[in-house]
């Protein structure tokens, strides 16, 4: 369903979403007229490309700003102490002259002060494969095993263009790898030429000034071959070594690589990077050079991370937000000019939903699946036409096409957006105890016929329960996002929040109290066998399924019955629908 939002709500929606040029008239599919909207602020024109720079989760941040620290220098663990020394042991032994530095994201992260167990190790002489040989004969040697010892081959489908070898170290995996340079193809990420190259050069074909730092085990200290790396660490920037454009073009999955950073550590976006970023020759690269499975890994990590809004908001400012969710050739009806900013708005309120519940409320998957469900919503009603005639939603496609995810993560991302409109129609009888309205219950019409008004609620609570499992939290918290909030002031966003938080919390214990919590797992009372014998049928069929779901209908609203009660309660409606027929 579409309109056209034409009331002073519709002002104030335009004011916070239109982008740098405002259409006379907007549509917007599935809106709410008081949902909470994301504040815009400054909007900054930059020359070609333009775009304006404002956060989503600005107005209604929940978690807490974190400042961070950067160290003078690294303190090593006592794990990774005695990893070094069995590594410089090595250049002893043998009387190599090699280099070793620590490189990238774990250097960055220590001299932030947290810790990371991601050791990436670059020589400067030698192959990854040969000094691993080496140090398993030191280790062997001294009487140690080398464990896990392996060689990851270069795979350039899967962006792993140089062999990797690993090893394990006091049940550390280490990875070893030479220094390189790098020269790329016009229309492939996979380079065209490598060499041994210099930390310095190294350090310059790294996507990020904060992640080209490196830590010298044979002298224990930090490098910043850029020059900027850890000036750009403590102001909190995110800039490219080389110029950012050329950077991008090289190899485009830095732009998203860029926008996790900056949103992870709550760093500034350089401002030639977000104009080189936005430009449509590195949005031609992005969707022509990289592989959909990249791009997908890259923004379950943005959505499993500690700032998803921030990261999808950059997305949106920079007008990636339909390459990177890229849609079929065909599908109806029309998306809405600025629909990816409703989009962000539903991830901002569920996230901040989701900080303002109880911790132990979601698991990481159940919160990651959620902020899927939430970042889609306002496309659940788009569908595309697959093969034989069959109509599929698009977010099916983002998911398992664009995104390259599970088949699975499509599914339940569907399901919770399918129950979510079933939860719609439960949500005020549960939180207030109205009663039912009959145009909303088609999808169990059936199954309630015989069932007391009294008990209808929680016989239809129960069934979608039992279809959800685990997930019934997820499909509430979406159901929420939809269902109007009765306040005054609707630019109130904060109370428009906690009301949100109280009805979710309300539902949720009206849930419990009815004894439905893992509804689920009740067996049935009674057996297809049971049903095939009153009916007195030879074998199964639609006939059978369907008894068996009025059974379990009759079971939900006495939840105290026996099987003895059910089955005569069987026969008993079997012999009315034998006398009506």
């Amino acid at each position: 369903m579409k309109f056209t939002l034409k009331t002073a709500t519709s002002h104030f929606f335009l004011t916070r979403f239109s982008l740098l040029r405002t259409p006379t008239v907007t549509t917007i599919p599935l809106p709410l007229l008081n949902y909470p909207l994301p504040t815009r602020t400054t909007t900054t024109t930059i020359s070609t490309p333009s775009f304006p720079i404002y956060c989503a989760c600005a107005p209604m941040s929940i978690a807490t700003q974190h400042i961070l620290q950067v160290r003078d220098k690294i303190e090593l663990s006592d794990i990774e102490r005695r990893i070094f020394d069995r590594l410089l042991a090595t250049l002893r032994h043998f009387n190599l002259q090699t280099q070793l530095r620590v490189a990238g994201g774990w250097v960055r992260d220590k001299l932030l002060g947290k810790d990371c167990y991601d050791i990436d190790i670059a020589l400067d002489n030698m192959m990854g494969t040969e000094f691993v040989d080496k140090v398993r004969e030191y280790l062997l040697s001294i009487g140690e095993d080398a464990q896990g010892v392996c060689v990851i081959e270069s795979n350039p489908d899967q962006s792993k263009h140089l062999e990797t070898a690993r090893m394990n170290l006091f049940d550390m995996w280490i990875d070893f790898v030479n220094l390189r340079s790098e020269e790329y193809t016009e229309n492939s990420r996979i380079p065209s030429k490598q060499s041994f190259g210099t930390p310095e050069e190294d350090a310059y074909r790294r996507d990020l000034t904060i992640n080209s730092l490196f830590y010298n085990i044979n002298t224990g200290s930090v490098e910043d071959f850029t020059k900027r790396g850890i000036s750009d660490l403590k102001s909190g920037r995110i800039v490219t070594p080389l110029p950012p454009k050329a950077t991008f073009l090289d190899d485009p999955l830095r732009v998203l690589r860029a926008i996790r950073f900056g949103a992870r550590f709550e760093f500034t976006l350089d401002e030639d990077l977000k104009v080189a970023a936005a430009c449509g020759d590195v949005k031609d690269a992005l969707a022509a050079k990289i592989s959909r499975e990249r791009i997908g890994t890259e923004v379950d990590l943005m959505i499993s991370g500690n700032q998803p809004v921030k990261a999808m908001t950059y997305i949106c400012d920079l007008t990636l937000f339909w390459t990177v969710f890229n849609l079929p050739p065909e599908f109806e009806p029309t998306i809405s000019d600025g629909c990816e900013r409703l989009c962000i708005a539903y991830l901002d309120t569920a996230w901040n939903l989701v900080h303002l519940l109880k911790e132990s409320t979601f698991t990481d998957e159940e919160r990651r699946l959620s902020l899927f469900a939430a970042l889609f919503l306002p496309l659940k009603n788009t569908t595309y036409q697959v093969k034989k005639a069959k109509v599929v939603p698009v977010v099916n496609y983002i998911i398992r096409d664009s995104l390259k995810r599970k088949s699975k993560d499509a599914e339940m991302v569907l399901d919770l957006h399918r129950a979510s409109q079933k939860f719609l129609s439960l949500i005020p009888c549960l939180a207030s105890n109205e009663g039912l309205q009959s145009d909303d219950i088609d999808w169990m019409r059936r199954l309630i016929n015989d069932v007391s008004a009294a008990s209808r609620v929680r016989v239809l609570t129960g069934f979608l329960l039992r279809e959800l499992k685990d997930l019934w939290r997820v499909a509430l918290l979406i159901s929420i996002l939809l269902h109007p909030i009765d306040i005054n002031n609707i630019e109130d966003e904060s109370l428009q929040l906690h009301k949100r938080r109280d009805m979710f919390n309300t539902v949720e214990s009206a849930i419990i109290k009815l004894g439905l919590n893992k509804v689920w797992e009740v067996k049935p009372l009674i057996s297809g066998k049971d049903v095939m014998n009153v009916l007195q049928l030879k074998g199964g069929g639609p006939l059978v399924k369907e008894w068996l779901e009025k059974s379990m209908a009759w079971q939900l609203a006495n939840p105290s019955g026996t099987s003895e009660e059910c089955i005569d309660w069987l026969r008993e409606a079997n012999s009315k629908r034998v006398k009506l027929e």
